[in-house]
């Protein structure tokens, strides 16, 4: 018997992409006090390309330079044993986070526990002013009571269903697609 195949259904084309992140960009310059205290901090993986393509977008948008750094979580996550092995990416927060207001960015989020582990990672490198959340899509079924501050796209999901978000620079594309397996 054949495993029928997996049904992907495209959610953001590239430009659809372009479109939101703009929208991220501009919603974040709206919500920032002093752009000059705002540094984007990059989840892996695929966070930290979309931190700095907002930063690039907040830069054409505003003519400031953002801080972007790169956030590895995997020594503070709780649910090693059910997401198996993992090898940890190179953290690259090279500023003192103390008073900056800090917006964590992820590619999506689900059950919450890669942000809350991101929170407590986050404390290792200063007492930030304020944190943010901004991630590319929401796809519910939250675990801990995390949400975030901005969002590219809500999109309900079954819990077995996957969001795969493809990036250019670590994909050859841009796109977000839902698969149903």
């Amino acid at each position: 018997m054949t495993t029928p195949p997996a049904k992907v259904v495209e959610i953001l084309s590239a430009e659809d992409l372009r479109r939101t992140l703009t929208r991220l960009a501009s919603q974040i310059i709206e919500r920032t006090r002093d752009l000059s205290q705002l540094v984007l901090l990059g989840i892996y993986t695929r966070g930290v390309p979309l931190a700095e393509m907002l930063a690039r977008q907040i830069e054409t948008l505003e003519g400031v330079n953002v801080a972007v750094g790169a956030l590895d979580i995997t020594f503070y996550r709780d649910d090693l044993d059910q997401i198996g092995l993992r090898t940890p990416a190179k953290t690259n927060i090279t500023f003192d986070l103390t008073g900056k207001t800090v917006v964590l960015v992820d590619d999506v989020i689900f059950k919450g526990r890669t942000i809350r582990a991101a929170l407590n990672a986050v404390n290792e490198y200063g007492r930030p002013e304020l944190i943010r959340l901004a991630v590319l899509v929401d796809r519910g079924h939250r675990e801990v009571p995390i949400h975030p501050d901005f969002v590219g796209k809500q999109l309900p999901t079954a819990k077995e269903e996957v969001v795969k978000v493809y990036l250019q620079d670590w994909d050859g594309r841009d796109a977000v697609e839902l698969i149903d397996y």
